[in-house]
């Protein structure tokens, strides 16, 4: 057998860019470079890997946690057919990835980490960035990985890499498996040289199935459907994962089966499409909340169930409901004891539209649905146009982004209030134009995953909207755009603090505490201080960015005009009343209460939670 002898990083490297992936057909490299910062732990190994690899891109970051949400969403712009790699120096470097690490597996979206590691054979340990204990030696703080990644592993000895990286791909390559994966590599190991099998650095093309569901279950999931008088689907992110959208279109207006859509599955229906209810859940549309509380039948297409989406357990309140779940995981086919149709979501819905040939919804109840979707639109409308002031509203904002955007652009954000604004009332007109990391819900996602998600989509203008909250946590990777002549739109809005939090604070009863920028009073010891006085645009400018503020929603209006034909990255800056806020529309999110408190407020807060908790269900 022919051998190459190469360092275990230089074989990474090289084995990381010849692999490929196929699904229906079309194959495409699978991974399109490496983010990374240097240090001691990753330089002289994977950093000088790289260097003799130009034809694998190196992107600098600022950020390791920014680093790996960029990887997040260039893999969910990609449906999950590319990812990027994120290397880290030891300590430090690496602990600041777990966080992304954990956006990546909870958003099942492909990601490897190779963090670098203590010295494998211990002689000059504890190095620097090492933690130390007495219990075991052979533990550092790439441990910490661990209940976060789908595949973990470190390579003691540089032979270990062949099989390690082998299922690396095995994993995230698997639709129903994916997420990050971490190898974790001693310092000294990734130096060290070995001879590789020419075999294992040579081109490999890894095929995406498009796993059908059983047989025997496709005649079992028509006779439910066939035998319900209120159906109800619900799109989640695997409609989009399995480029679905079209075959579900198809299959709602075959069978008039209306669609609530998930964070993750917005996009899956254009907006406007009569069967389409809009967003589903705490965040909900009026119309999907009350004909999801009316269904006897919910078929969950590519959705965890998370609690935004079930309302807590509370959005399903027939008391014959019955659940049907066509997803690519098995754990996730199984909730809420219904019947499983383990495979592809664009195959199952293929097989169960051949298999209710003849049938459809009743047409009253199709036209309810109609009604619901020209009601909202009129709402939705209503908001934009509100004209509120002096400050303008955060759905006015959207609405003003909205109109601006086209067709095709992509909407992005993460955390804070935004996310259920836009879950309600973004018009969704391209299946990629609603790009929300929701999972996780990670504050200082949105600027980074802006980023990733234009590498994977240059043709598209990005608009990442993000709070002033999160912006404060990891504004530094427009640096990066910068750098790589990458433009993004951002558009950040102060409403002085963290309004999502804020106005839960005050629904449980605690009035917005520490909630809002403001400085320490003396006379009261408490944050109810003046404003700070931050100055974002200031802010962004230093970082590169082109920036213009805008003072009212014609200013905000000509901004957006303006950065759509930038030839670089702009930053908008708009003040915005976070008292104004998009009601929520028959749903409810089980935070609790404290359940004593000498505070009359908390105490009604707490009487209205325990009578909303009794709405809550155990569907078996």
């Amino acid at each position: 057998m022919t051998s190459v002898r190469l360092t275990m990083a230089q074989a990474i490297i090289r084995f990381l860019k010849n692999q490929s992936v196929e699904r229906d057909g079309v194959e495409q490299p699978f991974f399109a470079g490496c983010f990374g910062i240097f240090g001691h732990g990753n330089v002289a190994g994977i950093g000088q890997a790289l260097q003799a690899n130009p034809d694998f891109r190196y992107y600098l970051a600022r950020n390791e946690q920014a680093m790996v949400h960029t990887a997040v969403a260039f893999a969910k712009v990609s449906r999950r057919l590319r990812a990027l790699a994120c290397t880290s120096s030891i300590g430090p470097g690496a602990t600041n990835m777990v966080t992304g690490a954990a956006t990546a597996t909870i958003n099942h979206l492909p990601v490897l980490l190779l963090p670098g590691d203590i010295f494998a054979r211990r002689n000059v340990g504890p190095v620097l960035q090492q933690l130390e204990t007495p219990l075991t030696g052979d533990i550092s703080v790439n441990d910490c990985f661990k209940p976060v990644s789908r595949y973990w592993d470190r390579l003691n000895r540089p032979e270990q890499a062949v099989p390690a990286l082998m299922e690396a791909m095995r994993v995230l390559t698997s639709p129903a498996d994916t997420g990050a994966v971490t190898l974790a590599l001693p310092q000294d190991v990734q130096a060290e040289a070995y001879d590789y099998p020419a075999a294992f650095l040579s081109r490999r093309v890894w095929s995406i199935p498009r796993q059908p569901p059983d047989p025997a279950a496709v005649p079992r999931a028509a006779d439910l459907i066939r035998a319900s008088q209120a159906p109800l689907a619900i799109a989640g992110g695997g409609v989009i994962f399995s480029d679905a959208t079209a075959t579900l279109r198809a299959f709602a207006e075959q069978t008039g089966i209306p669609v609530g859509e998930t964070q993750a599955g917005k996009g899956s229906l254009p907006y406007d499409h009569p069967a389409c209810l809009g967003a589903i859940g705490v965040t909900g549309t009026p119309g999907a909340n009350i004909m999801a509380r009316e269904a006897d039948l919910v078929i969950g297409i590519g959705t965890t169930y998370d609690d935004f989406t079930t309302a807590s357990k509370t959005a399903f309140q027939n008391p014959n409901v019955r659940f049907l779940n066509l997803n690519i995981s098995e754990f996730d086919a199984h909730k809420h004891g219904g019947l499983a149709l383990v495979g592809d979501a664009r195959s199952s819905l293929e097989a169960l539209a051949a298999a209710l040939a003849g049938w459809h919804a009743p047409q009253a109840y199709r036209a309810r649905a109609r009604q619901f979707n020209q009601g909202w639109d009129r709402e939705v409308q209503r908001i934009y146009d509100l004209e509120h002031g002096p400050l303008i509203s955060q759905g006015e904002v959207i609405g003003a982004v909205n109109t601006a955007s086209g067709p095709r652009d992509i909407v992005l954000c993460a955390a804070g209030s935004l996310p259920g604004d836009l879950h309600k009332l973004w018009r969704t007109r391209d299946e990629f134009g609603y790009h929300l990391e929701y999972g996780y819900s990670c504050m200082g996602y949105e600027i980074a995953g802006g980023l990733g998600a234009k590498l994977a989509a240059p043709d598209r203008d990005v608009y990442v909207m993000v709070g002033d909250g999160s912006y404060l946590m990891l504004a530094q990777e427009i640096v990066t755009a910068v750098q790589e002549g990458i433009k993004l739109i951002i558009i950040v809005l102060d409403n002085h603090g963290f309004a999502s939090i804020g106005g839960l604070s005050e629904a449980v009863g605690s009035a917005g505490f520490g909630t809002r920028f403001r400085a320490r009073n003396p006379n009261t010891g408490q944050l109810d201080g003046p404003p700070l006085a931050i100055d974002y645009a200031e802010n962004a400018h230093s970082l590169g960015a082109h920036v213009i503020h805008a003072a009212d929603l014609t200013a905000l209006r000509a901004a957006l005009a303006e950065a759509k034909h930038a030839s670089r990255t702009t930053v908008i800056v708009v003040e915005t009343d976070r008292e104004q806020r998009v009601g929520g529309y028959e749903s409810w999110w089980d935070v609790p209460v404290a359940e004593v408190s000498g505070m009359s407020s908390v105490q009604d807060a707490y009487a209205q939670y325990a009578a909303a908790r009794q709405r809550e269900r155990q569907h078996l």
